[in-house]
């Protein structure tokens, strides 16, 4: 993706959430936008219009994270009421709630074909959920963690977590096999790259890296932005060829990954939606 086409202004604000909005994203399409704040609620857009087209209801407290199917029709939330929720789009109905986590739920995400939930808490469990399954009893607990879970996603076979213990792990449900790379900074963010081969990493030292997958080693780190107290997402454009990241000073940054120098800066991070993600 050229310089050209990253985003330089706000082209649509979307404010019916009070509070706080923990998360927001687009399906793989970008066909709609989800988000969930600090008010309980999940609210779905249209990306085009503006318009909120539905509210989902059912968190007793802030909703931390969002995943969604990649045939579009279901998505996952979880917070501060220690619950999963598994919800169907179009009606609105929750599908399933999950209950077993002892803490609030910082992180969810879905496999590639929808029929596996991966949660993540502050409780330092990850639990697996079986969403073809009647029952609310996690088909599997990994318990390797010594903090709080903050960020996960399931890659192919594999669960890539990210832990305040400053560790980066990566669990093989396959063969049962367990990779710990270690950052000794909070990780905040984890994000594999489209290609599979490297991992892209957040910690509260004000420095994102780039992780290869295979022996662990660090490819690149970018730095510029502020990120010592808070939990802010990083992540790889479609076309990997740039890291985007929030700040703590309101605005985003955009790096060049191979040439590892911040190409856009300066965006007001509030309400703005980052094209470049669709």
């Amino acid at each position: 993706m050229s310089i050209k086409n990253l985003p330089t202004q706000c082209i649509r604000t979307f404010d019916s959430h009070e509070g706080p909005v923990h998360i927001a994203l687009y399906n793989s399409s970008g066909e709609y936008l989800l988000s969930g704040g600090q008010d309980k609620k999940v609210c779905l857009w249209n990306p085009e219009t503006g318009l909120r087209i539905k509210t989902y209801t059912g968190h007793g407290k802030e909703v931390l994270d969002i995943s969604v199917t990649m045939d579009h029709s279901r998505f996952v939330s979880c917070g501060g009421d220690r619950q999963v929720y598994y919800w169907d789009v179009a009606t609105g109905r929750t599908i399933r709630r999950f209950e077993g986590h002892n803490q609030r739920v910082n992180t969810v995400d879905f496999n590639m074909e929808g029929t596996v939930i991966a949660s993540g808490s502050y409780d330092t469990t990850i639990r697996l959920w079986d969403c073809r399954s009647q029952s609310r009893i996690p088909i599997q607990i990994l318990e390797d963690a010594k903090d709080s879970i903050t960020s996960l996603q399931i890659s192919q076979y594999e669960i890539v977590s990210g832990c305040t213990d400053g560790n980066i792990r990566t669990h093989d449900i396959r063969m049962g096999t367990l990779l710990t790379d270690l950052i000794s900074y909070p990780v905040t963010s984890v994000t594999v790259s489209n290609d599979f081969n490297c991992i892209l990493t957040s910690s509260l030292d004000s420095v994102i890296r780039l992780m290869d997958r295979e022996n662990g080693g660090m490819l690149n780190s970018f730095k510029g932005h502020n990120n010592s107290s808070y939990k802010i997402h990083s992540c790889l454009s479609r076309d990997d060829a740039h890291v985007i990241s929030g700040s703590e000073n309101g605005a985003i940054y955009i790096w060049d990954l191979l040439e590892v120098k911040i190409v856009l800066k300066g965006l007001q991070i509030l309400l703005v939606i980052i094209q470049v993600l669709i």
